[in-house]
């Protein structure tokens, strides 16, 4: 049996991966769900819980690393081991630069303590466990944190931070068993634009970018897991992404046009 903590588990992404889990392996995994939002995190748990898999609500606040050591904590005790971590928690943000006044950008740095702090601590937790059992690390970072998107300076920093972490601690890991995938996904058709903070820190209640072709919450889901499973190192899942990571060493202004053709109008620079 292997023993998987999502963190950010009680919707969109982090909720879609817990129910593949279980619909794949029922008995065979065992998921410690969490996030802040314990009704939302029950509601998954119970439905883990019918394809037959072992479920641990644990109400965790990210930013909090106090909170952080009690997830693994309590997923260790509870289970006895730990297999695998998906940090998943996360917020985003849509907002130019200039547009955020000095006595609000103080969200940037909570927006790092959250997508950034928040993975490395929760990871520094389960190390020593994952060592032991040779398990798995995956970081759902974001193609913001590949190439910069105008518009969502704070949310690329995050990403871009939580990329140089994980490419520096895979190295770091050679040779101790412990596999490290980074899933870098576009545009999904969640719910985390709509509720990521725009230039005054508060939530945004829409997304700045165009969702015509957004990938659903299912295959973001599936790719994620299948790349964990197979121990890659990188999960890029759009062609867009592909073509504009590489894009970005032969021609970067071409990649520039291509990140603001992807904003709305509304939200372009002015």
């Amino acid at each position: 049996m292997q023993v998987i903590i999502i963190t950010g588990a009680s919707d969109g992404i982090g909720a879609e991966m817990a129910r593949q889990l279980a619909a794949q392996r029922g008995p065979q995994v065992s998921l410690v769900l969490a996030a802040r939002k314990v009704s939302n995190l029950q509601a998954i748990a119970s439905q883990c819980s019918t394809w037959g898999s072992p479920t641990l609500v644990m109400p965790t606040d990210v930013t909090v690393q106090a909170q952080c050591q009690n997830l693994v904590a309590a997923a260790v005790s509870h289970f006895g081991r730990l297999d695998a971590l998906i940090n998943n928690a996360g917020v985003s943000a849509q907002a130019l630069f200039a547009d955020v006044k000095a006595e609000d950008l103080g969200w940037y740095e909570d927006l790092m303590r959250i997508n950034l702090w928040g993975s490395m601590w929760c990871t520094h937790a389960a190390l020593p466990h994952l060592k032991k059992s040779r398990g798995h690390l995956v970081a759902v970072s974001s193609l913001a944190g590949l190439v910069g998107v105008p518009g969502r300076t704070a949310y690329s920093a995050t990403k871009f931070a939580m990329t140089g972490f994980f490419e520096a601690l895979r190295a770091e890991l050679r040779g101790n068993g412990v596999s490290v995938t980074t899933a870098y996904p576009g545009v999904v058709a969640t719910q985390i634009r709509y509720r990521g903070l725009n230039a005054q820190g508060l939530p945004a209640g829409s997304s700045g970018l165009k969702e015509d072709d957004a990938m659903s919450v299912e295959e973001c889901a599936r790719l994620i897991l299948r790349g964990m499973q197979a121990r890659e190192r990188e999960v890029v899942m759009s062609s867009k992404g592909k073509i504009g990571r590489f894009l970005k060493l032969l021609a970067p202004g071409l990649v520039e046009k291509m990140a603001l053709a992807a904003l709305k109008d509304d939200v372009k620079p002015r």
